[in-house]
């Protein structure tokens, strides 16, 4: 009786035990992470994992803010970005679940004045279209006119009507910020809630993620909150925080590992958070299925076959297994979240800082460790990548100060360059002259500007004051000594497409 008692005892221990952690996580994470945080010039991280229903690390690494060396720990805040997606995406599959909406129903049903360019494709676009990324726009295409902009919700879904897609409907898959947002207001029209409240009453409050906000707007409002940094003309640079709330359900979520920690658990549980049912398990396997094409997946040494994406997830098949992973990249972050269904198991790698790969070496170390594949030291790879595109980037550079430097005088007096100029999609950009350049102020970036210098052949350098936004070179047109137009670009951090900016005064 003595040895069954004891026995009974044991057994709720045995049962609690957290799983053991492979060689690399329990004995190398710590030295790898700082010594990688060196190597990229990185300011700061965090890293949560979960295994078999377990939240076995939570941590913090290097600092939320250099200046004031203060330090990274689990519940620091970083801006999370395009993970929200996953959000926005499982609310409206639990919707669906719940016989609120369909993600078959069109867009024009919630939002009858929905237009895209094409009317027939505005006539036939579903909610799964939106979220799946297949409506013909262009990675990021639109995103210059809307991110960290004046512009609101309604205006990001109304300007989708005069922007010329660059793919066919439904033919290929083009990453579009904006179809999240159509998304949120069905989520509003479906629920009663906003989107932001909703989530909050839904997923954040029932499960005690105190430390989540769903709006940037919050985000400095909390004192331990990550600064945002990157490396700009090679040297680490703070960055304002955007303000993105315009599209929040595509980007706006900032939290801590610990809380996101719980996150994925609850997914990872299939719906469940100490003992309540979140999520229906139904809702989390329809955002897992794949629906979109995105290609191969070649991953740098290990097996992997088919890249696809589902409802707010990148779906690949690596190592014979599912994963289900996304990214989010905002000014001055970057980050990661990872499932292997199969495994239980669960990746998180927040960074405050915009210019590395790090965030994604970490997953694939953590990732191999766990699937007990050899150690490969994924950082010194992507580093050394980094570093070869680095090199490009600074020769680009200074050749392009170097045609500054030699551009001499504009063909036409630098005043008849002065004036306003139109673009459908965006609205107007102001050119003034500033000494021998110009410097350009934009209607819906109202706290940024640009300078132009002229480097020759009828072509000016662009300096954004938002390094985010890059520094590009602006072609001009100029027929009969007069100023037609000229091509305005951005960083293809924000966008790829260009902008034709006419001249009207």
């Amino acid at each position: 009786m003595k040895i069954l008692h004891c026995l009974l005892l044991i057994y709720p221990i045995i049962l609690s035990a957290q799983p053991a952690k492979p060689v690399f996580v329990a004995d190398s994470l710590d030295v790898y992470i700082n010594r990688s945080l060196k190597d990229w010039n990185l300011p700061g991280c965090a890293v949560a994992i979960i295994k078999d229903g377990h939240i076995v690390l939570t941590k913090g690494y290097g600092l939320r803010n250099v200046e004031k060396n203060l330090p990274v720990d689990e519940h620091s805040l970083f801006m999370i970005a395009s993970n929200s997606k996953a959000v926005t995406g499982l609310s409206l599959a639990k919707l669906e679940q719940e016989k609120k909406l369909s993600l078959d129903d069109k867009v024009q049903k919630w939002l009858p004045w929905f237009k895209l360019y094409d009317p027939n494709a505005s006539n036939l676009v579903t909610l799964k279209d939106v979220v799946t990324h297949r409506i013909g726009f262009e990675t990021f295409q639109g995103d210059f006119c809307h991110w960290a902009t004046s512009t609101t919700r309604e205006e990001v879904i109304r300007r989708m009507a005069v922007i010329p897609p660059i793919y066919q409907f439904r033919d290929k898959w083009g990453y579009c910020n904006a179809g999240y947002v159509i998304a949120g207001e069905v989520i509003k029209k479906a629920s009663g809630l906003s989107w932001e409240d909703y989530i909050q009453e839904n997923y954040f409050k029932p499960m005690g993620m105190t430390e989540t906000k769903a709006l940037t707007r919050d985000f400095e409002q909390i004192p331990n909150h990550c600064t945002p940094y990157t490396i700009y003309l090679d040297k680490l640079t703070r960055l304002k925080i955007p303000q993105i709330d315009n599209l929040a359900p595509a980007a706006s979520i900032c939290s801590s590992v610990s809380d996101w920690a719980k996150w994925l658990k609850m997914i990872l549980d299939k719906g469940q958070w100490n003992g309540s049912q979140i999520l229906p398990e139904a809702a989390i396997n329809r955002t897992m299925t794949p629906v979109s094409i995105r290609g191969n997946f070649r991953p740098p040494f290990n097996t992997g076959h088919f890249s696809m994406y589902g409802i707010g997830w990148d779906i690949v098949e690596y190592c014979g297994r599912k994963m289900v992973s996304h990214t989010g990249g905002a000014d001055g972050f970057v980050t990661s979240v990872s499932l292997i269904p199969e495994e239980r198991l669960g990746i998180i790698v927040f960074t405050n800082s915009d210019a590395n790969a790090f965030y994604q070496a970490l997953k694939w170390e953590i990732t191999d460790a766990y699937l007990d594949k050899p150690y490969r030291n994924y950082s010194a790879v992507y580093l050394k990548n980094n570093e070869n595109a680095a090199k490009k980037d600074r020769e680009w550079y200074m050749a392009v100060k170097d045609s500054v430097a030699k551009g001499g005088l504009t063909p036409i007096p630098i005043a008849k360059y002065a004036g306003v100029y139109q673009n459908t999609i965006y609205g107007e950009v102001v050119l003034k002259t500033e000494g021998k350049n110009l410097r350009m102020t934009m209607e819906h970036h109202p706290d940024q500007s640009a300078l132009l210098e002229y480097m020759g052949s009828d072509r000016f350098l662009c300096t954004y004051t938002n390094p985010t936004l890059g520094i590009k070179v602006f072609p001009f047109v100029l027929k009969k000594n007069k100023v037609q137009s000229f091509t305005l670009s951005c960083a293809d951090f924000v966008e790829f497409t260009n902008y034709q900016f006419i001249k009207k005064h």
